[in-house]
């Protein structure tokens, strides 16, 4: 089995060490700069759209209880560490109970006020350290109170602080200039995604096959949309089938001349042997032929592996990995985050055509 390891030098040094397992007796080391993840986006230029950029993201952020079916985060992640941590895709699911919308996983109440989250966004796109950045929020509906619903998505966040205007609301892609310091809404409720008068709400996908193998694609505007959501796999026998379904999409083509976005659902479960914290963390001592790799450390590892395939430092031969990747337990395995290299992404293969300079 391989492994990844992140060998991270004092906070002092620039640079992260990670080593790549090829074989049993070789190794090979890779060499990136250290980023700060809290405000990465703040060295890209406004005009690259988010099509063109790599976002990480967590599946059901605040899913941090109902172990071991309901829970896709540890506790030990909060909201704020995460977007520290670089995530910028957000999973919000959430329901209406006494007339307020809470975060929910199906039935288990994941405890969190929307208001909570609104504010703690708010906070971090208001930091001056942080102000550059932006959210992608994901919004889905656990309930079946269709119109009451999108009414209290839109009337919470009136109330919160930055309240409408802190929002991008077009059905398309935006640049990354257009939206700094906003959330780009992400609509997976409302009917047709006109519930808001001429407002709008966000980017709204028409179609959303519940547990696609192959996944499916939609067009918003200019931009395809190419999304991977097999999450209910038969066994952990088939981890690496979903490795590789979840990550080929994120290979940008560099012979595509029309915009596409990649959205790859990384998170897995299999009952009731492999659900979600066995599947993104795997079982055991793999590296010693006991138990199984998880998603995390396969994700890693083929991140590694694109990297290492480049024979010379060249903007056309570098790997153009570009999509938003939503994980479970996005810290672990401990020591072999995959975050900072789904962040160093956005600085490889860059092209003037993206809008880089």
């Amino acid at each position: 089995m391989s492994e990844v390891e992140s060998r991270q030098s004092p906070s002092r040094l620039e640079w992260v060490v990670y080593r790549n397992k090829l074989s049993r007796k070789h190794h090979c080391l890779l060499i990136f700069p250290r980023r700060d993840t809290s405000c990465f986006l703040s060295l890209i230029p406004d005009a690259v759209p988010l099509s063109s950029l790599m976002l990480p993201g967590t599946h059901d952020t605040m899913a941090f209880y109902g172990w071991p079916i309901a829970q896709c985060q540890s506790p030990s992640t909060p909201l704020e560490r995460q977007l520290h941590s670089g995530i910028r895709v957000l999973d919000i699911r959430l329901a209406i109970v006494d007339s307020h919308l809470i975060s929910y996983h199906g039935i288990y109440p994941e405890r969190a006020l929307f208001s909570e989250i609104l504010s703690t966004v708010y906070t971090f796109l208001t930091t001056p350290s942080t102000s550059r950045e932006t959210i992608v929020m994901s919004i889905k509906q656990e309930d079946s109170d269709t119109q009451r619903f999108s009414k209290l998505v839109r009337q919470e966040i009136v109330a919160s602080p930055g309240g409408l205007g802190m929002w991008y609301l077009e059905n398309r892609i935006p640049t990354l200039g257009e939206v700094r310091g906003k959330v780009v809404m992400f609509s997976r409720f409302g009917r047709d995604g006109c519930d808001w008068d001429s407002a709008g709400i966000g980017i709204h996908p028409p179609i959303w096959p519940d547990n696609d193998r192959l996944g499916f694609t939609w067009n918003c505007q200019d931009t395809l949309v190419q999304t991977h959501d097999w999450y209910a796999i038969p066994t952990f026998l088939s981890i690496p089938e979903k490795v590789a379904l979840s990550t080929n999409i994120l290979v940008d083509s560099r012979d595509s001349s029309s915009l596409t976005l990649s959205i790859s659902f990384l998170s897995a479960l299999s009952v009731p042997l492999a659900l979600p914290p066995t599947m993104a963390r795997g079982l055991g001592w793999p590296q010693w032929g006991i138990g199984f790799e998880g998603v995390n450390a396969r994700v890693g590892k083929w991140l590694l592996d694109q990297f290492d395939e480049r024979e010379e430092i060249d903007v056309d031969r570098e790997p153009r990995i570009r999509g938003w990747a939503l994980m479970d337990f996005y810290e672990d395995p401990m020591g072999q985050s995959v975050v900072p290299l789904l962040v160093e992404c956005n600085f490889r293969g860059r092209q003037c055509e993206e809008g880089w300079v």
